[in-house]
């Protein structure tokens, strides 16, 4: 069980949440996030590029001139994948570039990753009741308030989707905001510091808390 302080909008230490995490083995713990973090990046690939063979290429149906006593070399169609206009030889086609990963494996790889990141991980109390309408500045004030570092990436994590914190953070750009039942392996990761709310720490420890 890892304890973590709380702070509250001021930025001063208020109350401590708890996080009791199973997670996976150091041996094989870089693996199991590893194959979670391909299988969340292959999975949001579209797989839509699409390419035409010869056969697919519109015209080419006349042979371009005959086949001997021209000097030229043999040609039986100008959609030729050689003649320019031509289809693609081994081009692309729409194919579905998604992984399977077990259910078990996903949360491991999810709680793994999570308690990884526990130094990098700033817990306030909630906020929504701060915002009467949206204020970007107040909330970057408290961001600095909070620790966080002005050019480092955050990832605020919020227990649920509220519209003032939402439209407060959507146009800092060093800041995503997702919610608990949201959270994944690529935004972990990709993030410099964590920043989450204690009914979002309450909701996280509910749901992968196994």
């Amino acid at each position: 069980m890892v304890e973590c302080v709380v702070k509250n909008w001021e930025g001063q230490e208020a109350s401590t949440a708890s996080l009791d995490f199973k997670v996976a083995d150091q041996d094989v713990a870089s693996h199991i996030v590893h194959r979670a973090l391909v299988r969340q990046m292959n999975n949001a690939r579209q797989g839509t590029v699409s390419s035409k063979t010869r056969a697919e290429v519109r015209g080419g149906g006349r042979k371009p001139w005959r086949q001997k006593g021209t000097g030229r070399a043999r040609a039986g169609s100008n959609r030729s994948p050689l003649w320019r206009g031509g289809g693609v030889i081994f081009g692309p086609k729409p194919r579905d570039f998604s992984v399977k990963m077990n259910r078990k494996e996903r949360r491991l790889a999810l709680r793994t990753a999570f308690q990884d990141r526990l130094d990098d991980l700033i817990v306030v109390e909630a906020f929504d009741d701060k915002f009467s309408r949206p204020k970007t500045k107040d909330l970057l004030e408290a961001l600095t308030r909070w620790g966080v570092d002005a050019s480092s990436k955050v990832l605020l994590i919020i227990a649920e989707k509220q519209e003032l914190i939402y439209l407060s953070a959507r146009n800092i750009e060093n800041v995503k905001l997702i919610t608990a039942n949201n959270l994944n392996i690529y935004d972990l990761l990709a993030a410099d510091q964590l920043v989450a709310t204690a009914p979002a720490i309450e909701a996280i420890q509910e749901v992968y808390g196994d």
